[in-house]
């Protein structure tokens, strides 16, 4: 059943008819709000969070990092010849011979088995002796 166009009811839609007051219980008035204005204290206020949590990071991590890096530097440096240390790979031994210009260290880790490693590998020195002289030395 086709309609043609001038056989078809028109349109309309249903008329609502609110006494005033009776609209506004669904549909709440919209007022718009004055803008606010970022002054220079606003924009510095902004940026506090993110400040602190740069001052939280640094003294709960870049700074005890760098405190431990140089005290593991100075622990390099300090590795002389009978000290006892352990390698980053687990190897404990004893120093036999420094080579500072190489930065290398000959460590001892069984009878008549040495190995040379490079002083940055050093992971921790296990006991701290006075260094063996010269003349006791059978290299």
């Amino acid at each position: 059943m086709n309609l043609s166009i001038l056989e078809r009811p028109e349109y309309s839609p249903p008329i609502f008819e609110f006494e005033p007051g009776e609209a506004t219980l669904f549909i709440s008035p919209a007022y718009a709000q004055a803008a606010a204005g970022a002054g220079i204290g606003g924009s510095f206020t902004a940026f506090v969070p993110i400040i602190l949590i740069f001052v939280v990071f640094y003294f709960l991590l870049i700074r005890p990092q760098q405190k431990r890096m140089k005290d593991h530097t100075a622990m390099l440096n300090a590795v002389r010849r009978g000290d006892k240390v352990v390698t980053n790979g687990g190897i404990i031994g004893t120093v036999t011979k420094v080579l500072p210009e190489e930065r290398e260290l000959q460590i001892e880790i069984a009878e008549n088995v040495k190995v040379k490693v490079k002083q940055d590998m050093l992971s921790n020195v296990v006991s701290k002796t006075d260094p063996v002289p010269a003349h006791l030395d059978k290299d």
